[in-house]
């Protein structure tokens, strides 16, 4: 590791290329989910995350949470999924002043359609292009950033 407060050569290919593909994989899943069902990858990652729910519905902050956004980005992207009717907001009946999300049955055939293209989809452009020891390595390298980061919170966001 070089402390100079400098990226090595081998530390700066690394990050560089993560930052990159990161990046490029993003923008290239998008652009294929429009293309093949219309949603966007955010919309993508709002109605998998409900329709992995048994009853297909999370509170907002929970949602919040497993999608690791920040409150505004998720706020907005919930009214305009409202607006085209993917998805619902109805309070909690437990609690007056939180809110739920749900699937509607509109959200619920899109998710349905899209899950078994955008699941080919990663595994041409991703899984298949790695070893399985290449994936191990990722996963425990994931594991290893995510635990260094803690919860994740953005201390501006809570």
């Amino acid at each position: 590791m070089n402390g100079s407060g400098e990226l090595g050569e081998r530390e700066r290919r690394a990050w560089y290329a993560f930052l990159t593909m990161q990046e490029d994989l993003r923008r290239h899943m998008n652009r294929q989910l429009l293309q093949d069902t219309g949603l966007s990858l955010a919309d993508y990652a709002v109605l998998s995350t409900l329709w992995m729910q048994d009853d297909n519905t999370l509170r907002v902050y929970e949602l919040r949470e497993r999608l690791r956004w920040e409150k505004t980005r998720l706020t907005h992207q919930i009214s305009r999924m409202v607006t085209r009717g993917q998805v619902e907001r109805n309070p909690c009946a437990d609690d007056p002043r939180g809110q739920q999300v749900a699937l509607t049955p509109a959200g619920h055939e899109a998710i349905t359609k899209a899950v078994p293209l955008h699941i080919e989809y990663v595994r041409r452009v991703f899984l298949d292009v790695v070893t399985p020891r290449q994936l191990d390595t990722l996963a425990v390298l994931s594991e290893a950033v995510l635990d260094n980061l803690g919860t994740g919170e953005d201390p501006a966001d809570t």
